[in-house]
């Protein structure tokens, strides 16, 4: 890894301070640190400015309103999220999938608006300076191709978070503050399917924190398929929440991560009202299948990336639908 580029560091107090700061040409926010300065040590971004939002005081924190909504702060740690007996018996998936981002040391810095706005990942990204330099760089940094998928006129770099796609089947919706004031989102808004400008987040923009609404009725869980149980991104990764009534599936919603360029819902409309049995779980692995666009962007090999998200997804449901 190369020393870190020459930058100034802003440490704003306020979300206002923070909105103004970004707003400037090659200014960068960062929150933990756990996947911007990595990046940057590998020559991935060369920011002028580093606007520095764990001084901002509000910005963290749990709470549960009135309406029985959870409110999670942007800057609130994952460590924070694992922990907080409240969130832990309302939504459980969650925190879940909180638990199963990287290491615990990475947990105790990470924070939610990090995580969920982290950059997306390619096997022909993610190198040294000297490694992507031999291969003429890529599109998604100094380069003018894409190696994954070469005569595409866009990077097909992947989104590999965890926590995202938890909250998009609990129907969580961002907070988004910037100079225009605040604005509120469903989850599934902050992302668009390109690798190279996959945040929907306009220049000076924060996201501040997401919220969540009750849970009651619903049964959620999230799993991720990875090489290393310790530290590793996942290869594939799926959420699932399930409304039963009766023999009935009254609800169902499922959500995918590490196979696009963003987290993405999945179509589910062809098995709600029905039981679950073999026919349906064929059509929603198939529907899966279909939303998921895995490519050669890990080591690990497309095949496999894509049978396990397949399996993993009926493997929820049914384990879901089987619950007392």
């Amino acid at each position: 890894m190369n020393i870190l580029p020459d930058f100034r560091t802003l440490r704003p107090v306020s979300l206002a301070e923070a909105v103004a700061a970004l707003a400037n040409e090659g200014a960068q926010a960062i929150g933990g640190g756990t996947d911007l300065l990595p990046n940057l040590r590998r020559g991935l971004g060369r920011p002028e400015v580093l606007v520095d939002l764990t001084g901002i005081g509000n910005l963290a924190g749990i709470g549960i309103a009135t309406d029985g909504s959870l409110r999670i702060g942007a800057g609130t740690t994952l460590e924070a999220i694992v922990e907080d007996a409240g969130l832990r018996a309302g939504w459980p998936a969650i925190a879940q999938a909180a638990e199963l981002v990287a290491g615990p040391t990475h947990r105790s810095a990470a924070t939610l608006g990090g995580n969920l706005c982290q950059d997306t990942r390619c096997v022909f990204y993610n190198q040294s300076e000297w490694w992507r330099s031999g291969n003429g760089y890529c599109l998604k940094h100094d380069g003018d191709k894409c190696h994954v998928v070469v005569k595409s006129d866009r990077c097909y770099a992947t989104y590999h978070g965890d926590v995202a796609p938890a909250l998009m089947v609990l129907g969580a919706e961002a907070e988004i503050v910037g100079s225009k004031g605040k604005r509120t989102v469903p989850l599934a808004q902050l992302f668009r399917e390109s690798g190279a400008d996959h945040l929907t987040l306009d220049k000076g923009e924060v996201l501040a924190a997401v919220i969540v609404p009750p849970a009651t009725g619903w049964e959620a869980s999230y799993a991720k398929v990875r090489i290393r149980d310790a530290i590793d991104f996942p290869l594939a990764g799926i959420a699932v929440a399930l409304k039963r009534d009766g023999d009935t599936i009254a609800g169902l919603r499922v959500a995918i991560t590490g196979t696009n360029s963003a987290p993405l819902m999945v179509a589910t409309e062809a098995v709600v009202g029905g039981g679950w049995d073999d026919a349906a779980a064929e059509t929603l692995v198939q529907t899966v299948r279909k939303t998921s666009n895995v490519l050669k962007t890990t080591v690990a090999g497309v095949k496999y990336r894509r049978r396990v998200l397949l399996a993993v997804s009926r493997k929820l449901v049914d384990d879901l639908w089987n619950r007392k």
